[in-house]
């Protein structure tokens, strides 16, 4: 099989890199073709393919935690140099996942009815599409979890070259796709039935890849003793997947319950712009969480204590130029973008968020951490405890101060998880408070600290024009990255980022050369 992988930072960064890119491209090409696709569909049409997403969202629960279970097992066998179990590992978990996908499918194929009829508010001039819609829908079911098990295997080989290879073009193909069957005349089912074909494409794609990867995956290996070891780890994943949306989506019902639903939608639209910020730690947690179990199982501590140290540290400094811009430029924003009734309403709320979200990236790292060294328990245990405690100080907060307090009580939860979650990270994953101070992240939160609080004392002190705004904005990103530059940053640092700017300004020469020719 493939030699040891060396889990290395520049692997990291690179992998990180290309998932990012990997998640924005579609986003671009999302925002550019909605209003297109709403045109063409209609607003009943589109509402209805939205709501076709959702349930079927809502049906991945089938997945049962073991796409990620199988990332970890195969992570953790190339770790233990171990390779010969990696296609017992992969066949037992895609058997499973065939066989609850094709579960799901029957499970919506039969409820269709219901929902179209019953449930759900569809004009009845719709009713066929709807049903037709929902049918095709129930077929993806196992190819999308089947897809979860062979992506596992490349992000366990840490081959996210490959993965978004595949993704880019697929999760682009879910907005194009409407738009090329709108110009062929097809109705919603046509359409749905060509983004069904790009799945198909998508997991036969990833098969060969992971074939590519591990030779030895082309002989079924299947075996029901595993099984017990991955529903293990997969059912405390399923936990945590399941309680996550809930505490992302509590407040707006809580806001639509005690409020009015224009408050849900002051609330909704800071939230949705602040979310982007999402990206990055969504896309570094990719690449660690294979990283983790891989030197998990090697015991390769001082290697797992650093990446974990320096993800934090690179995370804190990237996220908090946006943080900052959303502080100082808020109510700009949101009058620029959505007019000046959202101005008033929604400023104090997207500041909030804009601090809760920097600290919501934070906790990404140690969530990673926990599971990739084997423990979703302990996770899971704690969102469970957690959440009646939440469900509470929103409900309170929102009582006595409206949607600011729902933004409040997302700061305060990320407050206290934070600290929850590094003491865990201490106690169950071994990594000693030192580490975070020998890789610089204590100086990175100390630097974050300096410039977020004067941000957050010119906002509270005093109203500035957008210029007087834009210059102090000017001069607290300045100051931030040389203080990045010379307290954060180890030599170490400094030599890899002049590397990569050295490497991509050769790059850009190259290209610019080739053009030119």
């Amino acid at each position: 099989m493939n030699k040891p992988l060396e889990i290395k930072g520049g692997l990291i960064a690179r992998n990180t890199l290309l998932n990012l890119i990997g998640q924005g491209l579609p986003l671009v090409v999302a925002v550019v073709t909605m209003p297109f696709i709403i045109q063409g569909l209609g607003i009943e049409r589109f509402g209805l393919l939205a709501l076709a997403w959702v349930v079927l969202g809502y049906f991945a629960i089938f997945d049962l935690g073991l796409g990620r279970a199988t990332t970890k097992f195969v992570a953790e066998a190339l770790g233990k140099g171990e390779e010969e179990q990696v296609p017992r590992l992969v066949w037992t978990a895609v058997t499973i996942q065939a066989f609850f996908g094709l579960l799901g499918a029957i499970v919506l194929a039969s409820i269709t009815p219901l929902l179209v009829e019953r449930i759900l508010n569809i004009p009845p001039e719709l009713i066929k599409e709807a049903k037709d819609t929902f049918y095709l829908l129930s077929l993806s079911i196992p190819v999308v979890l089947v897809s979860s098990s062979f992506r596992g295997v490349l992000e366990a080989f840490q081959r996210f070259d490959l993965v978004n290879i595949v993704q880019v073009p697929s999760s682009t193909l879910t907005f194009l796709l409407p738009l090329v069957g709108l110009l062929l005349g097809f109705n919603l089912p046509g359409i749905v039935s060509l983004i069904l074909v790009a799945r198909f494409a998508e997991l036969a794609v990833f098969v060969v890849m992971s074939i590519r990867s591990a030779p030895p995956l082309k002989r079924y290996s299947g075996t029901f003793t595993l099984l017990p070891r991955l529903f293990s780890f997969g059912g405390w994943v399923t936990i945590s997947s399941i309680v996550i949306p809930i505490f992302v989506f509590l407040d707006r019902f809580i806001i639509g319950s005690l409020l009015t639903l224009s408050a849900v939608a002051y609330y909704t639209a800071p939230h949705a712009i602040i979310s982007r910020l999402g990206i990055l730690p969504a896309s570094l947690v990719m690449t660690l969480f294979p990283a983790f179990s891989t030197l998990a199982a090697r015991r390769s501590q001082p290697e797992l204590n650093a990446i974990a140290a320096r993800s934090i540290k690179y995370l804190v400094m990237v996220e908090m130029v946006p943080t900052v811009l959303f502080l100082l430029f808020a109510e700009d924003i949101l009058m620029i973008w959505l007019g000046s009734n959202f101005a008033a309403e929604s400023t104090s709320v997207f500041r909030l968020l804009a601090i809760a979200f920097l600290l919501n990236a934070i906790g990404h790292i140690p969530f990673a951490l926990i599971q990739g060294i084997g423990r979703p328990d302990v996770v899971a245990k704690y969102h469970l405890i957690e959440l009646p405690l939440y469900v509470g100080v929103v409900f309170f907060l929102v009582w006595e101060l409206g949607i600011t307090g729902a933004a409040l009580a997302w700061c305060l939860r990320m407050g206290w998880t934070i600290p929850i979650f590094s003491l865990l990270c201490i106690k169950i994953a071994g990594v000693p408070l030192k580490a975070f101070s020998e890789n610089g992240t204590n100086r990175s939160l100390i630097v974050a600290a300096g410039v977020l609080i004067p941000s957050i004392a010119l906002v509270l002190l005093r109203e500035w024009g957008i210029v007087a705004t834009g210059l102090l904005a000017g001069a607290i990103l300045v100051g931030y990255l040389l203080l990045s530059w010379f307290i954060v940053f180890d030599q170490t640092d400094r030599d890899f980022a002049k590397s990569f700017i050295l490497q991509t300004y050769s790059y850009i020469i190259r290209c610019c050369v080739i053009r030119g020719a």
